[in-house]
């Protein structure tokens, strides 16, 4: 490359670059929306106030648990198809990032042709009608970003592929969240299964009795039916509990990609309640949520594709230019003389298209304003999420004592009457009425204990995975 031509390049590629930085980009520049939210949630406990990490399903301390959630979090196929979506963004942020560098492509010609020498103008004495032509050149392009077309396009990119990593973390935690709430109904199930079994161990044996008192004449037919009811009622709800355990082990092994799962029965009641956030929990936590996070980002997208569609509607400008060698002979090539550059200017200005452009620039508006109702939406959605957790903690706290008198009242109140009954104090209803009366209490204590784990599960998604100590 002589020196004339490498000036010239250098000249070129630092006036484009000038050129670039020096203009402003068409569009808006993103600001963050106004959300008028209160300070704070005002429900909260004074229990605890300690920091909860992301991997706040530790805290149940239950090694199953913890098995199931790291299996899903490594094999679940929503998960893995998400880590694929942040690979494809990062591949077209790399592409879109490349426009900004010139593209050097190489091309190469070899041709061998013939002209007549029978034509109106003679050849010139001692050219042979046989030649021969050999080309070879770097030819590069390069779009000036004089409007910021390639910046904002750019910005949009980065922010979805940002997006994609906040969706990612939506789907863990929804993930993690769906295998904790599923582990929980099948320990309550195993907790319904035990109070059901001896329900029915119960009946089978005042039916025993009922029946032996029927044989001596002291009770009647109908209540032997009764009881025989009764027990029956108490075997079609224990099938129909291991039905939804099956169900529910169904769901958790389509969680965690383990499809052979199994898992044997366990204890509710010894699962610890997680700690509640301090009284006055800041709804600035609400930013931590994955999902808001991803809402902005796609506000951010949405905001600079609006200056990429109006930087269509402007003037394109751009450099081209080539460097090589051309000569009739392959030894040739080499030589001085056959060289051969060009340097090039164009412009590509949009005149009339009949509104295609401003359609799409009003379209890329319409899709801004989109974006901002779903992150308002967001926002909203996940300030109830956080205040109906903590209702429900709280409720389901304040009634687990109530339930477990309950349960004890009942116990007693069929304990009794069951003794009046054989005594001959009073009719068998009494008895079937206080059997009902405390597997209902019993079954009670066990959906009120599930009921409150799931909302402390429910509080850690809706606050984005735990909480920092403020």
């Amino acid at each position: 490359m002589n020196a004339r031509l490498s000036r010239s390049l250098r000249v070129a590629a630092l006036l484009a670059a000038t050129l670039a930085a020096g203009c402003a980009m068409v569009g808006p520049d993103y600001r963050r929306p106004d959300m008028a939210l209160p300070g704070a949630f005002t429900p909260g406990s004074d229990s605890a106030t300690a920091a909860v990490s992301g991997a706040w399903w530790r805290l149940y301390g239950d090694e199953t648990l913890n098995e199931l959630v790291a299996s899903a979090l490594a094999r679940n196929a929503d998960l893995q198809l998400a880590a694929a979506r942040i690979e494809e963004t990062d591949a077209n942020l790399r592409e879109i990032d490349a426009a900004f560098l010139p593209q050097l492509d190489l091309a190469g010609a070899a041709s061998r042709s013939r002209v007549t020498t029978r034509g109106a103008t003679p050849l010139p004495p001692g050219t042979a009608p046989v030649r021969n032509n050999v080309r070879i050149t770097a030819q590069t392009a390069f779009e000036l970003d004089f409007w910021g077309r390639l910046r904002r396009a750019v910005e949009a990119a980065r922010a979805t592929a940002l997006g994609t990593r906040y969706a990612r973390d939506v789907v863990t935690l929804s993930l993690a969240g769906l295998t904790a709430q599923a582990y929980f109904s099948l320990r309550s199930l195993d907790a319904q299964i035990a109070v059901t079994r001896e329900s029915l161990a119960s009946r089978a044996e005042t039916l025993e009795v009922v029946r032996n008192r029927a044989a001596g004449g002291i009770a009647s037919d109908l209540e032997v039916s009764q009881t025989e009811v009764a027990h029956a009622d108490a075997s079609a709800l224990l099938k129909e509990l291991h039905r939804q355990r099956h169900l529910v082990e169904h769901q958790l092994s389509t969680l965690t990609g383990r499809l052979d799962l199994t898992l044997p029965a366990d204890d509710l009641m010894r699962l610890p309640i997680p700690p509640l956030p301090p009284p006055g929990l800041p709804s600035a936590l609400l930013e931590r949520r994955p999902d808001i996070a991803q809402a902005e980002q796609q506000m951010i997208a949405a905001n600079a594709a609006i200056g990429v569609a109006r930087a269509a509607m402007l003037p394109s400008i751009s450099l081209t230019g080539s460097y090589g060698a051309e000569s009739r002979a392959l030894a040739m090539l080499l030589e001085n003389g056959s060289r051969i550059w060009s340097l090039g200017f164009g412009l590509s200005l949009p005149i009339f298209d009949w509104g295609r452009l401003s359609a799409r620039a009003d379209a890329a508006e319409a899709r801004e304003r989109q974006s901002l109702a779903n992150y308002q939406r967001a926002i909203e959605s996940a300030f109830r999420e956080v205040a109906d957790a903590l209702t429900n903690i709280q409720q389901t706290t304040a009634s687990e004592k109530d339930v477990q008198v309950r349960a004890t009242a009942a116990r007693n109140a069929l304990r009794l009457a069951r003794l009046r009954y054989e005594a001959g104090y009073s009719g068998y209803l009494e008895v079937l009425d206080a059997q009902r009366t405390a597997n209902e209490a019993a079954l009670a204590v066990v959906r009120n204990r599930q009921t409150r784990l799931s909302a402390s599960v429910d509080l850690m998604k809706a606050l984005g995975g735990g909480w920092t100590k403020e």
